[in-house]
């Protein structure tokens, strides 16, 4: 499958991507990558069977990998996207412009990792929020895992402490070695990145979570070191999902933060693919209800 860059304007500023299309989709996902990296995470160097987007374009899904707000074409740009709500135009924005007139199939799944999972879970509570297919969420949670706590207190857009590799990458026998020396990393991040990440766990994950609507699924790896992932963190999250229709638990074994980026990002992925066609079914459903009432 063919991954082709993509710019468009939206509101005077350029947003970039990475897009694979299907022929004829049966949804659009739009991927958003977290802090520190770019839409190449989720086309894994030298790896295309462990790419999102050139897999999901064979499943049947046009994928879009977006660069999020102030990385990318993007960066020079910081006043337009200071705000969550300036964040959230560009990103729809973005998808409308990218996709334009082509198919859409059933509709637009929105799925987030790590950092972006803040825009992605700002999309689906906006009111647009409620046209969505539903949500996939990876590399976040509710509360700093206690070791990720004292690393990340001391951690700026300019330095990283000791300890901040180890936690994102190990075990380092779960990724290929062309992503351990680098290959993914943005060289900045946009400055209002530090107060969405002070923010997150204690604020902002907690007010918007219970104003999403469409159907979530949460995804662990089984070395996840940033976030609690027991039992009792679990069910936190999941009670704060008050307003989600189904709320859906993905363990993912063998895998550690950069889900998308392991050996085991194929059977990852599937996972996400097959949870998508499940929305679709739904959403199908639904309209057939409407329909026939």
């Amino acid at each position: 499958m063919t991954v082709r860059p993509r710019v468009v304007i939206v509101d005077g500023v350029p947003m970039s991507a990475m897009v694979a299309e299907a022929a004829e989709p049966r949804a659009v996902i739009l991927a958003i990558h977290g802090g520190g990296t770019t839409a190449i995470y989720f086309d894994c160097p030298g790896k295309p069977s462990s790419s999102l987007l050139r897999t999901g374009a064979a499943a049947g899904f046009t994928v879009v990998a977006l660069d999020r707000p102030g990385y990318g074409s993007s960066a020079p740009y910081p006043d337009a996207m200071a705000a969550p709500e300036q964040r959230v135009d560009l990103a729809y924005g973005a998808v409308d412009r990218i996709v334009g007139e082509r198919p859409r199939g059933a509709g637009l799944f929105v799925m987030g990792h790590s950092g972006g999972c803040e825009l992605a879970m700002r999309m689906a509570a906006d009111e647009r929020g409620t046209d969505l297919l539903g949500m996939e969420l990876a590399g976040t949670g509710r509360h700093y895992h206690p070791a990720a706590r004292d690393i990340l207190k001391t951690a700026t857009r300019e330095r990283w402490p000791a300890g901040i590799y180890e936690m994102l990458w190990h075990p380092e026998r779960l990724y290929p070695p062309e992503v351990l020396n680098g290959a993914t990393i943005s060289p900045s991040a946009p400055s209002y990145e530090d107060q969405m990440v002070s923010d997150w766990a204690r604020q902002t994950f907690p007010a918007i979570a219970p104003e999403v609507r469409v159907p979530v699924q949460f995804s662990i790896a089984e070395y996840e070191r940033v976030w609690q992932t027991d039992d009792s963190a679990l069910a936190e999250i999941t009670a704060l999902f008050s307003g989600s229709p189904r709320f859906t638990v993905n363990r993912q074994p063998e895998a550690g933060h950069n889900i998308s980026l392991g050996h085991s990002a194929a059977e990852y992925h599937s996972k996400v693919f097959s949870f998508v066609a499940q929305c679709v079914a739904g959403s199908a459903d639904t309209e057939a209800d409407l329909e026939a009432g």
